[in-house]
């Protein structure tokens, strides 16, 4: 019962899609190129799967539990697999199987609540709660297994199907997933198709898809909510962050440095809601400045299945450009590489963990998701500069403040304007809470009971009371 959708279609020569190893820079395999008009099946067959899968809550119940078992069995050729792909180390990797497989286990055990109303008037009015039909993910490359996972377990938890296009930078792992997924899941319950657009954009448009979630940039996520907007379906983004950290000026560097390095430069400084600017009181700069750069020169760097890789590469050659061209254009700005600064010899997508200094707010690297193993560190003289400047972005995801002071912190993270705030850490989540931006950052809301809640359509019944 296979659930990715096989090579070659009948009649067809099946086009290819070259994965490269970005510690290398060369091509280790090869998935489907698949085209548009393959959708219409595979929508077609998720619609009739549908009608089984949402009948029997106790059934997707058990079969989402062991969906986990299955993948916690398969961690081994996941992982390495994810990490050749990928580039991240073996141990990010690792995590990364283990969160994917508490998500199925944490939303097998989630169902929503059927809820009475009463206003006064002789009659009984009850919401219950129904899926919504055929679904669609579509997945960045950061991390393809996770956020994969933190869009399917919801949905089919709430009785949805979904079908699930990876990024074409690393549709391995998840085609991989996908096969291990269907030893515990309904056939054609979840779908993973591979290929370059517009395969994407036609399932955002396909008339069968009901729910549409998205995770990457603004502008692939405006062109998704305009492409779902032909057939009225429900959208979610998540697009990006520019996090903010603040350090206080009661701040332990000492005490915080490594949690905020890590914060930064955590899977090559590729996610979403990693620190992204560090603004630190003028008389700590220096000192927040050195403590950054001591790590930033002494992380081990190196294809993600070196055991003793900390640091891996750039996922791929246009993002990796990407973070050159901005951190030319900060230094061309008049910033400094205190660390860092350029990409490293040799094969692969290695750019050096960076901490840029004397940098203009005006800069790309400060105004806009740099992405990269690239770190600004602004001094600020008043707090409230400070609070302006994090705030001063059309991003929205999320935002931390440092110092020891707990509840001074907590005071100024509740100014900042985004979706989750830190007090001396970043970037952590658990399973049960909402997960959200606020301006460019997106749409909806994922994680938990409003994940789920986000899958289903109310359905109200009323009769009239018994005399």
């Amino acid at each position: 019962m296979p659930t990715s959708e096989p090579d070659r279609v009948p009649g067809r020569r099946a086009a290819r899609l070259a994965v490269v190893d970005p510690a290398t820079g060369e091509t280790f395999g090869e998935a489907p190129d698949q085209q548009p008009d393959e959708l219409d099946a595979v929508v077609d067959r998720a619609h009739r799967a549908w009608h089984g899968w949402r009948a029997d809550p106790v059934a997707r119940t058990t079969a989402l539990r062991a969906a986990a078992d299955a993948v916690e069995t398969a961690g081994d050729d996941l992982a390495r697999l994810l990490t050749r792909e990928q580039g991240k180390p073996l141990a990010e990797s690792y995590a990364e199987i283990a969160r994917t497989a508490a998500r199925l286990r944490y939303f097998a055990d989630l169902a929503p609540r059927t809820r009475r109303i009463t206003d006064g008037r002789p009659m009984h009015s009850e919401i219950r709660w129904r899926p919504l039909g055929p679904v669609a993910a579509i997945v960045p490359w950061n991390f393809p297994l996770q956020l994969a996972a933190a869009k399917f377990a919801p949905a089919l938890a709430a009785g949805n199907t979904m079908v699930l296009k990876p990024s074409p930078f690393t549709p391995l792992a998840t085609r991989l997933l996908g096969s291990v997924l269907a030893t515990a899941l309904p056939e054609d319950v979840l779908t993973v198709v591979t290929g370059r657009e517009p395969l994407g954009a036609r399932l955002a448009s396909h008339p069968g898809i009901r729910h549409v979630t998205f995770t990457g940039s603004v502008p692939t996520g405006r062109a998704v909510a305009e492409a779902a907007a032909a057939s009225l379906a429900r959208v979610t983004l998540e697009l990006g962050g520019n996090d903010a950290a603040v350090l206080l000026d009661d701040v332990e560097v000492d005490r915080i440095a490594d949690r905020l390095f890590w914060a930064a430069f955590r899977n090559c400084g590729q996610v979403c809601m990693a620190v992204k600017r560090v603004y630190a009181p003028a008389r700590l700069h220096a000192e927040v400045v050195e403590a950054l750069v001591q790590r930033a020169k002494t992380v081990a760097v190196g294809p993600g299945l070196n055991a003793e890789t900390r640091l891996g590469p750039v996922n791929n050659a246009p993002q990796l450009a990407r973070v050159e061209q901005v951190t030319k254009q900060a230094l061309a700005d008049g910033a400094r590489a205190a660390a860092g600064g350029h990409r490293l010899d040799g094969p692969g997508y290695f750019f050096a963990p960076t901490i840029l200094t004397d940098v203009p707010p005006s800069s790309p690297v400060v105004a806009e998701e740099q992405f990269g193993p690239v770190l600004p560190v602004l001094p600020y003289r008043r707090l409230d500069e400070a609070v302006a400047a994090a705030n001063g972005t059309g991003f929205g995801l999320g935002g931390s403040v440092w110092g020891t002071d707990l509840d001074r912190a907590e005071a100024v993270a509740d100014r900042l304007e985004c979706g989750t705030a830190w007090i001396n850490h970043h970037a952590e989540l658990s399973l049960a809470q909402p997960f959200a931006g606020v301006k460019n950052s997106g749409v909806g809301v994922a994680g938990g009971l409003w994940g789920l809640y986000g899958n289903l359509r109310p359905f109200v019944v009323h009769r009239p009371q018994e005399a």
